[in-house]
C-alpha cells in the first residue's frame, strides 16, 4: 500500500508538470515534462533494435545458455567457498572476452560458513526423522547433539508471554506466512529471541507460501550480548504437525544435531564491467530523478546481480538469473554499437546471501573514491 501511494503521488507530480513548468526550479537543468517525453520518443527505434536482437537475433537464448554453462560447470557457490571464487574468475574472463570495458575485480572480505552434517529426529510422541536446513552463520551443536522438549509458538509475542516455559527447550516457530518481508523476521531474528528466554536451540518454519516438504535455508543474525544457539529451518508440514500435537497437550522431544562451523573471513571480489558513456563517462552534470520530492543525481547507471548462492542449490534463479540478464543488458548495447551518454556499470556481487556483504563494501569503497560527489549525491526535499 505504501508503494502504491508513493507511485500515485509520483505520477500526480509528473502529470502536474505537463503544463510546461520546469521539473526543478533551482538546479542547472530545467526541462519540461513535454521535452522529456519527446526525448524518450526519439529512442523508439533503438529500443526496437535491442528487443529484436534479444528476442529474434543472434542473442536469442544467449543469457540462458551462458547461465546454464556456469551453473552446470561450477554448481553451488556459497560464500567463502572455492567454487564461488572459481565462478568469479570465470566471469571475469567471460566479461573480458565479451569486449566490455574496464573489466576488473574489487577485493571484498566475506564470511565463510559451512553447514556440515545435520539432522533432527522427533523422539516423542513418536519417532519421526525431520528434514532441516541449518541457517547461515548458525553455530553447531555439541557432537552428541541437543535433546530437549519443544515449545511451539506462532509469534514473538507468544514467545514473550510464555517465556518461563522456554528455558531449556527447543523453540519451534510456526509463524503464519503473511508476506516475505514480515515473515522472514522469524528466520533472521528467531534464534536471538529464543536465546533471550533461555532456549537451547530454535527451529523456524520455512518462510514460504507453499511447501512440498522442502525446508528453506537463508541468513540469520546473532546479537551482541545474547547467547548464540543453533538454529535451522524445518518444513511447513512439520511445523504444522508439531503445532497440532502441542495443541492436544502432547509432549514433543527432538534430538537436534548440527555440524555447522564459522571460519575466518575469506578473500573474494565483486566483478565489474562497463560500457563507458559517450558524454558523461565519469561525473556527468546534474541529472535528476524527481518523484514525490526525491531528487537523485545519476553518476552512472548500475545494473547488478549476485554470483554467490547457498550450498544446497546451484543458484540458477537466486541469483544467477539476475546476474546474467544484467550482463546481457550490457552485451546487447555493445553488440549494437550503441554508446549511451552515461556509463553503464555491471556489478556482480559476492556474498549477497550473507547480508549484502559485497554491495556494502562496494558502497564503502566508492564512497571514499568519490566522497565529494557522494556528499552531493542525494538531495531530499520532502
Amino acid at each position: 500500500m505504501k508503494f502504491l501511494l508513493f507511485l500515485f503521488v509520483g505520477v500526480v507530480h509528473l502529470l502536474s508538470l505537463n503544463s510546461g513548468k520546469a521539473i526543478y526550479k533551482n538546479d542547472i537543468c530545467q526541462r519540461t515534462f513535454q521535452e522529456i517525453k519527446e526525448e524518450i520518443a526519439c529512442y523508439g527505434d533503438v529500443a526496437k533494435a535491442i528487443i529484436n536482437l534479444a528476442v529474434y537475433g543472434k542473442a536469442q537464448n544467449r543469457s540462458y545458455e551462458r547461465l546454464a554453462l556456469l551453473v552446470d560447470t561450477v554448481g553451488p557457490r556459497p560464500s567463502g567457498s572455492k567454487s564461488l571464487e572459481k565462478a568469479i574468475q570465470i566471469m571475469h574472463q567471460n566479461l573480458q572476452e565479451d569486449g566490455l570495458e574496464n573489466v576488473h575485480l574489487e577485493p571484498v572480505k566475506i564470511p565463510h560458513w559451512e553447514r556440515g552434517e545435520e539432522s533432527a529426529v522427533m523422539l516423542e510422541p513418536r519417532i519421526h526423522k525431520m528434514a532441516i536446513l541449518g541457517l547461515g552463520s548458525s553455530i553447531g551443536t555439541p557432537p552428541e547433539g541437543i535433546t530437549a522438549e519443544v515449545l511451539v509458538v506462532t509469534s514473538f509475542n507468544e514467545l514473550q508471554r510464555r517465556a518461563p516455559e522456554a528455558r531449556g527447550k527447543i523453540v519451534v516457530y510456526n509463524q503464519p506466512y503473511t508476506n516475505y518481508s514480515r515473515t522472514v523476521q522469524y528466520r533472521v531474528q528467531g534464534a536471538v529471541e529464543a536465546a533471550k528466554v533461555g532456549a537451547l536451540a530454535s527451529l523456524i518454519r520455512s518462510v514460504a507460501s507453499f511447501s512440498i516438504y522442502s525446508p528453506h535455508t537463508g541468513i540469520q543474525e546473532y546479537q551482541d550480548g545474547v547467547p548464540k544457539i543453533p538454529t535451522a529451518c524445518i518444513t511447513v508440514e512439520d511445523a504444522e504437525m508439531m503445532s497440532r500435537m502441542a495443541s492436544r497437550g502432547s509432549r514433543i522431544v527432538i534430538q537436534l544435531k548440527m555440524g555447522a562451523k564459522n571460519y575466518p573471513d575469506a578473500d573474494s571480489f565483486n566483478t565489474v564491467a562497463e560500457v563507458i558513456g559517450s558524454k558523461y563517462p565519469e561525473q556527468p552534470p546534474i541529472s535528476i530523478l524527481h518523484i514525490a520530492g526525491l531528487r537523485m543525481k545519476v553518476i552512472v547507471v548500475l545494473v547488478s546481480g549476485h554470483l554467490d548462492s547457498w550450498d544446497v542449490g546451484q543458484g540458477a534463479m537466486d541469483d544467477g538469473g539476475g546476474a546474467f540478464i544484467s550482463w546481457e543488458a550490457l552485451s546487447l548495447i555493445k553488440d549494437l554499437g550503441l554508446r549511451p551518454k552515461r556509463t553503464l556499470r555491471l556489478v556482480l556481487w559476492t556474498a549477497e546471501e550473507q547480508g549484502g556483504i559485497g554491495a556494502f563494501q562496494y558502497y564503502q569503497l566508492h564512497k571514499i573514491l568519490h566522497m565529494n560527489d557522494i556528499i552531493r549525491y542525494f538531495s531530499f526535499s520532502f
